[in-house]
C-alpha cells in the first residue's frame, strides 16, 4: 500500500544480502559515484540555496568518509550506493570546503515537507541510523564496546566473552483518530507548540497487541473505552527512533477524564471545527505527520490512507 507519507517511499534497495562481503563494501566506499549522506547531531545536509538533499559524491568530497564516526551503507539505486556519515563529533561541520559553500545542515521536520520525498525518505533512514549507532558505543549486555559490522547495520560486543549482536532499534508507537458521530477527538500534550492539537498517541508496550495499545491510551489518557479500531497505515518518524502506527477507532461515550500527566488538554471537534481550526484558535498537526493524515482520511471518509 502506497500512502505517500513523509518519509516512506525510499528508493533504496537495501541490500541486506551484501551487507557481509567486506570487498564489496570497500568497493562502495571508493567507488567515486557513491553518495553520501551526511548527519550532524540529528540534522541533515541540504542545499543552502536550493529546496533538495546535498548528497555530495566521493569523488566531490570523498573525506567526508575518512571524517565519519559511523557509516552505514542504506543501499543502492540504479548501481550507485548511497551511505551515511555521522560528523556530530565535529565542532564545526563547516570547515569542510563542499558543505561551507553548498550547504546547511538543519532540523529533519523543517525541510523534510519541502524537498523531494524520495530524498526525505533517504535522509530519514540515515538520521535513524546515525542516532543508533550514537546510542549504543557500548554493549547493554556487558558494558564493553561495540564495533560496526554488516556495512553498519549491526553492532557487536567486543568482549570474547559476550560477543552480543545488536541491531538497529524501532519503538513501535500507535496514534490514533478517535471519532464519534460527526466528531474527533484531539489533545494537546506539554511539549506541543503553542495551540496545537493532534491525535493521541503511545508506545506499544510488551505483550500487547496494536489494538490493546489504542485501547490502552485512550482509556489512559481521555478515560474513553473505543471499539471498531481499524488500522490505516504507517509512518517511518526518526525523531528519534519510532515507526508510527496509525488507527481510527470509535468512542464509546463522549464524557472525557483527561490525565493531567499526560495532557494538557483534550477536546472534541465537529468537521467543521477541525476544517477552520483557527476560529478556535488553535492549530493542527504537521501536514508532513501521520496524525495529519489521519484526520484528513476521516474529513474525506477514506478508508485507508493515500
Amino acid at each position: 500500500m502506497n500512502t505517500g507519507l513523509w518519509y516512506t517511499g525510499a528508493p533504496l534497495d537495501r541490500v541486506s544480502n551484501r551487507r557481509e562481503d567486506r570487498d564489496w563494501l570497500a568497493e562502495v566506499l571508493r567507488a567515486r559515484e557513491t553518495r553520501i549522506v551526511p548527519v550532524w547531531r540529528s540534522q541533515n545536509l541540504v542545499h543552502n540555496e536550493e529546496d533538495r538533499a546535498l548528497l555530495p559524491t566521493v569523488e566531490e568530497a570523498g573525506d567526508l568518509l575518512e571524517l565519519g564516526r559511523h557509516i552505514s551503507v542504506l543501499g543502492v539505486r540504479d548501481g550507485v550506493a548511497y551511505v551515511g556519515v555521522d560528523l556530530s563529533h565535529l565542532e564545526d561541520p563547516y570547515q569542510h570546503p563542499l558543505i561551507d559553500a553548498q550547504g546547511a545542515f538543519e532540523d529533519l521536520r523543517k525541510v523534510g515537507p519541502v524537498i523531494a520525498r524520495e530524498e526525505g525518505a533517504i535522509l530519514a533512514h540515515a538520521r535513524g541510523l546515525m542516532h543508533w549507532h550514537s546510542r549504543h558505543g557500548f554493549c547493554g549486555a556487558c558494558g564493553s564496546p561495540t564495533e560496526i559490522t554488516h556495512a553498519g547495520h549491526q553492532r557487536n560486543c567486543t568482549n570474547p566473552d559476550c560477543r552480543t549482536s545488536h541491531f538497529p532499534r524501532t519503538d513501535p508507537a500507535v496514534i490514533m483518530l478517535v471519532t464519534r458521530g460527526e466528531m474527533c477527538l484531539l489533545g494537546r500534550t506539554h511539549n506541543f507548540r503553542p495551540n496545537m492539537y493532534s491525535t493521541l498517541a503511545g508506545f506499544v508496550e510488551p505483550g500487547e497487541s496494536l489494538e490493546e495499545a489504542v485501547e490502552r491510551e485512550v482509556y489512559e489518557e481521555v478515560g474513553i473505552p473505543v471499539e471498531d479500531v481499524r488500522y490505516m497505515g504507517s509512518q517511518p518518524w526518526p525523531f528519534p527512533c519510532s515507526l508510527m502506527l496509525g488507527f481510527h477507532a470509535e468512542a464509546r461515550s463522549t464524557e472525557l477524564r483527561i490525565d493531567p500527566v499526560e495532557l494538557e488538554d483534550a477536546r472534541w471537534l465537529t468537521r467543521e471545527q477541525v476544517e477552520n481550526p483557527r476560529e478556535l484558535g488553535i492549530s493542527m498537526p504537521r501536514g508532513d505527520s501521520i496524525a495529519f493524515r489521519l484526520i484528513r482520511a476521516w474529513l474525506e471518509g477514506a478508508s485507508e490512507l493515500r
